[in-house]
């Protein structure tokens, strides 16, 4: 019943103008999403890329994204606010710093993933380290670099709705209302919501994470099951009569 209720909230047009506005929510959400997975991309992409290539600095990564995974969201969120003042930049923060261990861990993983022999040939063929990285490496690793993505954008979503306790607006305004009026309706509409452009994008991105694996590697997939098949399969009658003879 409260299910078909928030449901209901959501299709009703009066909440698509004046105060409730849905759209509206919704591309803030949006927009203070896509900046803060775009600044961690811009700062984990390029470490990730170093770590794999390199094998230098895993260690200090590992530990980086472990302790900034342990961050409490809320209470950095509530420092920030207090040292910075009410506006996005607090919220930016604390997204991009929840953001980057997934990306960050997808990227190195991605590079170390590559076949060394690759990497001696293209070596061998008279490529230099930046051909390496942008023609061998970064192609073979962009299904693990897509799904570090995948993670980080499923977070940065989901944890942005808490943000609307600061006066952002964004999706997470329903739920914080609801919460604050008891409107229980509200308050799952507002989750609900959430969740769906959650799924959405990583929908999106699972659609990309299919098409960005290199033909020739899609092409060389083979079933694991394939041996065994094989051992099965009945024998031309001329090999066993030759066996038998």
């Amino acid at each position: 019943m409260l299910f078909r209720d928030a449901l209901a909230w959501i299709f009703d047009l009066a909440h698509y103008s004046g105060r409730v506005d849905i759209p509206t929510h919704l591309l803030d959400h949006l927009r203070v999403s896509g900046l803060c997975i775009l600044i961690a991309v811009v700062i984990a992409v390029p470490i990730g890329v170093a770590i794999g290539h390199t094998g230098k600095g895993r260690g200090a990564a590992i530990l980086i994204s472990n302790v900034a995974r342990a961050v409490p969201t809320l209470g950095l969120l509530s420092i920030l606010i207090l040292a910075i003042g009410v506006d996005l930049r607090p919220i930016i923060i604390v997204l991009v710093i929840l953001a980057i261990p997934p990306m960050l861990a997808g990227t190195y993983a991605g590079i170390e993933s590559v076949d060394k022999q690759t990497i001696d040939a293209a070596r061998a063929v008279g490529m230099s380290e930046w051909q390496i990285i942008i023609r061998v490496e970064l192609p073979l690793a962009a299904p693990l670099i897509i799904g570090g993505l995948r993670a980080m954008a499923l977070q940065v979503i989901a944890t942005l709705g808490i943000a609307s306790s600061f006066a952002f607006g964004g999706l997470g305004i329903y739920v914080i209302n609801g919460l604050n009026q008891g409107d229980y309706v509200q308050l799952l509409a507002g989750a609900i919501l959430i969740t769906a452009l959650a799924l959405i994008v990583d929908g999106v991105l699972a659609v990309v994470q299919r098409f960005v694996v290199p033909r020739g590697v899609a092409l060389g997939r083979t079933d694991p099951n394939d041996h065994q098949k094989r051992a099965r399969a009945p024998r031309p009658r001329v090999l066993q009569e030759g066996m038998q003879s």
